[in-house]
């Protein structure tokens, strides 16, 4: 029976249309290895499944079968303030144009 780290490894390489050969050269691992990894038949080295982490951007408790959520509340947190940074700066310039404008017709 496959552990949840192989199939979710497996996994994450299809959804990427990506072949074994492909991503084994880009986590330095020869093709056969992760061949090995995604069938079950060899455990990985901690830092194999951080490079995996990192490679996919998923979280350890993910790719180990702790969780069912890809990412962690902190980075989904992240991007939430980043877009609202976003907006905010978008705001802050259009209120910028607005007082330019209106500064504009208190000098005619």
């Amino acid at each position: 029976m496959k552990s949840t780290f192989a199939a979710r490894l497996g996994e994450l390489r299809q959804e990427q249309s990506m072949n074994q050969r492909q991503v084994a050269n880009e986590l330095g691992v020869s093709q056969a290895v992760l061949s090995h990894y995604e069938n079950g038949l060899r455990e990985p080295k901690l830092d194999f499944v951080s490079k995996v982490c990192a490679y996919y951007g998923v979280t350890a408790d993910y790719i180990l079968g702790l969780s069912d959520d890809r990412t962690n509340a902190a980075t989904r947190l992240s991007a939430v303030v980043c877009d609202k940074l976003r907006k905010l700066e978008d705001v802050k310039q259009q209120e910028g144009q607005l007082l330019k404008e209106l500064k504009d017709l208190c000098k005619q």
